[in-house]
């Protein structure tokens, strides 16, 4: 790795807190302790979630994962999709393509399933990186000085002050982040610390955001759509191999990985936004099972693939059982002081983009980097974080909007056309051409910033080393 530009002002170690150990969180913490910072990571999960979905790495994140020494291990636990196919209501194949024309992939993206890739991040920072599980922070109290005095803001107050800020050479200015020297966090289990900085990425409903931001109904764009993934019995044989069955206002997918007995389900239905708790997966499964009655049992007038009444089932007793809604998270800022996002909690741009896995690796990449070339000037580093994400982020929300609204078709003979498509694609002489621009505009999106060289230490970061 080409390493430019000047070094970091400061190698005094200063202390982190992470909130979520998924991805965004890891990831970052991977590049803050090469950068000579003391992370803790809380997740409130009791160990590592190690279910989901399968996720790809494209473009910016394939550079930010090399990078990371990381390329060679997602490689080793790719998905190795082999095709995928459109199948009726007996479930025959009537259309097959490869599976890389179905996920956009072009030269050495990658699919890897979001469990593996948790394991793989975590593996790489459990020894350098205190981990907290089953835990949660509560409450984040900034800690303001000046030469003589040392105050407490509460972040409520922190929040309105920021409402006024303004641009200085490019960099995002708040008002009121001036003077402060820390934050008090308390948790519900652990006793409670002082941190330098506090970051969330604890995703689309990041307890960071609400506490620091305000309440997450402010953020959220609904994209008009919920989607389940889950585990189920491989009764389908399925090899590498992923099904698609779609239903006016619905889409049903089975597909199986390289190296995994079981299979995994994925059901998406349109729908305005819907009220329940996001932590009650049995008022989700409720709505689930409501948006999918009748679909594929005998005799039903709704018709549909046979297989998805199984899948209902197998949803009902997953212990991976995933249900949300196709969201945005849009914000005018990521930072109040010394609290700032990341990944979801900063800019969900929704399964529908396939890009938000990829995203959160780059901007923890470009979080970290600017941390470390700002030194003790953390607010610069946070306006310089935003400047070099948002154009990026812009682009993958477009891309969100326009793939929800593609994904499940309106009527019958719109899905009888995209299955006439897809069957004649293969025959065609300038399917290679077509094919490229199926994918134009997810690599459009997945390539749309430029990675900086940031400056990192030839030492080894001098940080504890931490129990397993």
């Amino acid at each position: 790795m080409s390493v430019t530009g000047p070094s970091p002002r400061s190698t005094t170690p200063r202390t982190v807190l992470i909130s979520g150990a998924s991805i965004a969180g890891p990831a970052l913490a991977y590049w803050l302790h090469r950068y000579g910072f003391a992370v803790t990571v809380v997740e409130r999960a009791p160990a590592l979630r190690t279910g989901g979905y399968k996720v790809d790495i494209r473009g910016a994140a394939i550079e930010v994962a090399e990078r990371m020494g990381l390329l060679g291990d997602i490689q080793r636990a790719s998905t190795d999709m082999q095709t995928g196919a459109y199948v009726n209501d007996d479930g025959k194949r009537i259309a097959t393509l490869p599976a890389d024309i179905f996920g956009a992939r072009v030269g050495r993206d990658d699919e890897i399933m979001r469990g593996d890739l948790a394991r793989i991040l975590y593996e790489r920072t459990r020894s350098d990186v205190e981990y907290l599980f089953d835990d949660s922070i509560t409450s984040i109290t900034s800690i303001t000085s000046t030469p003589s005095t040392t105050s407490i803001t509460s972040i409520t107050s922190i929040t309105e002050r920021a409402d006024d800020h303004r641009e200085v050479d490019g960099v995002t200015d708040f008002d009121g982040a001036d003077g402060i020297d820390g934050v008090d966090v308390t948790f519900e289990h652990a006793a409670p610390r002082r941190f330098d900085l506090v970051v969330g990425a604890d995703g689309l409903h990041s307890t960071v955001r609400r506490l620091a931001f305000g309440p997450e109904e402010r953020f959220v764009r609904h994209l008009g759509a919920y989607i389940s993934a889950f585990s189920m019995p491989n009764e389908l044989g399925l090899d590498r191999e992923e099904l698609y069955h779609a239903q006016p206002g619905r889409l049903i997918c089975a597909y199986s990985s390289a190296g995994d007995p079981a299979a995994k389900g994925l059901l998406v239905f349109r729908s305005p936004r819907l009220t329940y708790d996001h932590r009650d997966p049995q008022q989700q499964l409720k709505l689930l099972e409501a948006a999918f009655e009748g679909v594929g049992v005998a005799d039903s007038p709704a018709g549909g693939w046979g297989q998805v009444p199984r899948m209902l089932e197998a949803a009902r007793e997953a212990g991976d059982f995933y249900f949300d809604g196709m969201q945005l998270i849009e914000m005018d800022r990521w930072s109040h002081g010394r609290v700032v996002l990341l990944g979801d909690a900063a800019h969900c741009p929704s399964p529908a983009s396939g890009q938000g896995t990829g995203m959160a690796l780059v901007g923890a990449y470009v979080l970290a980097g600017e941390l470390a070339a700002a030194g003790r000037a953390p607010e610069e580093a946070f306006g310089r974080y935003e400047k070099e994400m948002r154009g990026y982020v812009a682009v993958n929300h477009a891309l969100a909007r326009k793939f929800a609204r593609e994904m499940t078709a309106d009527t019958r003979r719109q899905i009888r056309f995209r299955h006439l498509m897809m069957r004649i694609l293969p025959y065609l002489p300038w399917k290679n051409v077509i094919a490229k621009k199926i994918a134009e505009d997810v690599q459009q999106a997945a390539l749309a910033i430029t990675l900086k060289d940031y400056p990192v230490p030839n030492r080894a970061a001098a940080r504890p080393t931490y129990a397993a």
